[in-house]
């Protein structure tokens, strides 16, 4: 079986190479003998790109290049290495040629530095930050949304953004790869998102537990009564204790907003007593009688 060199159909002559050379070599080599890019046509070329191709599947896997490379070692590397120990000890024979050896080899080795430093670095792109409304049901339920954003070339660029159940106000979301390109073969940067939960009529929203308010009547104040209060995923009846005063609180356990580990926080209702603005006959009588027969004065209370 004849062994192929794989460093040397990349355009190297030693193993001793980072995994970013080799894709870089790769890439010069596919280039240049791709059959659809290369004038010349014919096995020959098809080979080339096959051995290329071969080549770089084995040097890129870490696990993979350090088996070759005891092969590549046996055959090739011991070779190598006498025969440059053969060149050193002749070269050291003569005083003309260590010095050859000391002045070249510093100006070969300030050129590798040179040509190294020249490299450009990749540069990882920028995040980009935006943010956008939800409303506080669309936040509880989740849902995907569609958003468009101008991208650096001016064009508009459509995402659509998963919201998660639950998600919290002023949250993050996170598009990986989709912020500004990086340079020199660097990564792209990421977009995030930022959840703005709009404020809502009937809701306010406080960590877990939602609050809102419960308009009664005076007399369901006074007597006691059962009514029903609106939560954000369904109706839920509830005790009103006789003598309940505005301002006091009713709490509905486990009907709030979701608390991220599987529960939910707690519907807290604010209790209002509403007085009606306009009175029939009959409802003015009554209130006259009361007022004459009650002795509750609440200035004196």
């Amino acid at each position: 079986m004849i062994f192929k060199d794989y460093y040397k159909i990349l355009g190297f002559e030693t193993n001793k190479l980072t995994i970013d050379e080799i894709k870089n070599a790769y890439r010069e080599q596919a280039k240049k003998f791709h059959p659809d890019m290369n004038n010349q046509s014919g096995n020959s070329t098809e080979e080339r790109f096959k051995d290329i191709n071969e080549a770089y599947r084995i040097l890129s896997n870490p696990a993979s290049k350090k088996k070759y490379d005891r092969a590549w070692n046996a055959n090739i590397g011991k070779k190598l290495n006498k025969e440059k120990n053969a060149k050193n000890m002749n070269s050291s024979d003569s005083f003309f040629g260590e010095a050859f050896n000391i002045f070249f080899g510093a100006k070969k080795e300030k050129e590798q530095k040179k040509t190294k430093s020249n490299k450009k670095a990749q540069i990882r792109g920028e995040n980009i930050e935006t943010g956008i409304n939800i409303s506080i049901e669309e936040a509880f339920y989740g849902f995907n949304k569609k958003i468009a954003l101008r991208a650096t070339d001016g064009k508009m660029k459509n995402f659509t953004v998963k919201i998660p159940s639950g998600i919290r106000d002023g949250e993050k979301i996170r598009l990986i790869g989709q912020g500004k390109p990086g340079q020199n073969g660097g990564k792209n940067g990421d977009l995030f998102i930022k959840i703005n939960i709009d404020k809502h009529k009937k809701f306010k929203l406080e960590g877990c537990d939602l609050y809102t308010y419960l308009n009664i009547t005076p007399w369901e104040a006074a007597l006691g009564t059962r009514v029903k209060i609106e939560g954000i995923d369904g109706s839920e009846m509830v005790y009103i204790p006789k003598g309940i005063q505005s301002g006091e609180r009713i709490k509905v356990q486990g009907k709030g907003y979701k608390d991220g580990k599987g529960g939910r926080g707690d519907l807290i209702a604010e209790v209002r007593t509403m007085v009606p603005k306009q009175l029939n006959d009959e409802e003015t009588k009554v209130f006259e009688k009361l007022r004459e027969i009650s002795k509750f004065n609440p200035r004196e209370a």
